[in-house]
């Protein structure tokens, strides 16, 4: 699958930084939709299913965690990365748990997160090809 072709949501209350992830997204060739905050990426995910969530952990109203756990309960092939800042891995190692595919710190390499999301895409379309797994 061409790079062009992934629906990736970036969700992060932190508006400049996920507009300006967004745009440095774009300027590779990978669109993606943005979402301010839980209740908003939820909604997002209910109109189009993404390949790839990009989700910050601590965010004001529903947070990181508790979205990764309904996404994995209603759409189990979406691919979750994590966002943690503030030095802890806690949060990461607990998302790893609940189903996120992996987490990273902030601030974040670019090609590393492009990697990521590769990787993740693939692993969720080799998911889908299992017997007994669910399109999503």
């Amino acid at each position: 699958m061409n790079a062009k072709d992934w629906k990736i949501l970036l969700v992060d209350d932190e508006r400049e930084f996920i507009t300006t992830l967004a745009e440095r997204l774009e300027l590779r060739g990978i669109p993606a939709r943005v979402a301010f905050d839980g209740e908003s990426a939820l909604e997002a995910i209910a109109a189009e299913e993404p390949h790839v969530v990009i989700l910050d952990v601590l965010m004001p109203g529903i947070k990181g965690l508790e979205v990764l756990e309904r996404v994995k309960r209603t759409n189990p092939l979406v691919q979750v990365l994590l966002l943690t800042g503030h030095g802890s891995t806690r949060d990461g190692i607990e998302g790893m748990r609940l189903g996120a595919y992996d987490y990273m710190m902030k601030p974040l390499n670019i090609d590393t997160l492009i990697e990521k999301m590769e990787s993740a895409i693939d692993y969720a379309k080799k998911a889908a090809a299992l017997p007994g797994k669910s399109d999503g």
